[in-house]
């Protein structure tokens, strides 16, 4: 099975991306999203997280999201310290997951490839860009965030230029009209690597 990562920043459109390589009939993991589903049903990390940011970590038996992300928002042992114990977690469901998948190949969304240098647990790596200003205006539309905290998210995240250079292909989502070609592209191209390394 070959394992795809999808990455890109904060409001590159990665989600969007990951809906149409599922209309191609490709099974999309979305890491933030069973990370959450992890933090908020695994007695493990419930024990854990509790033990790292006291009571408060929980409210009402549900992880207390804005309470955590309050707390590692300029902490960075925090943040190190929780990504310690969901990022293990998260990487044996994947493994479980991908068990259970009949396809040409699966793709693994996650924010934070080459942030945390886990570029070698893929076979393939496509990162989706953006230009800020697109980015800025998508993140505070969708979060109700501010431009301020937004920047501050995207300075710990790796830059655009850094990506492209890392990834084997890059999909650029400032216009929605091309999406669609370009993700058909690398899918036939996936799958051309596919053929030819079976035979």
């Amino acid at each position: 099975m070959i394992i795809v990562g999808l990455t890109g920043g904060i409001g590159s459109g990665k989600s969007t991306v990951a809906k149409l390589f599922e209309r191609l009939s490709i099974p999309v993991y979305i890491a933030d999203d069973e990370a959450k589903l992890l933090m908020n049903n695994s007695i493990t990390i419930k024990e854990k997280l509790l033990a790292l940011f006291g009571e408060a970590a929980y409210l009402d038996d549900k992880l207390n999201r804005s309470f955590i992300a309050d707390t590692i928002f300029n902490n960075k042992t925090y943040l190190d310290r929780m990504n310690a114990i969901v990022h293990p977690e998260v990487k044996s469901h994947f493994k479980n997951w991908v068990k259970l998948q009949d396809a040409p190949y699966v793709i693994k969304e996650a924010a934070i490839i080459f942030e945390h240098n886990q570029q070698d647990q893929y076979d393939v790596i496509i990162s989706v860009v953006a230009n800020k200003d697109n980015r800025l205006k998508r993140v505070i539309e969708r979060d109700q965030s501010t431009p301020e905290k937004v920047l501050a998210i995207m300075k710990n995240q790796t830059n655009d230029v850094d990506k492209a250079n890392l990834s084997d292909y890059v999909i650029v989502n400032n216009d929605k009209n091309t999406l669609e070609l370009q993700v058909l592209k690398i899918h036939k191209s996936i799958l051309k690597r596919i053929e030819n390394e079976a035979i």
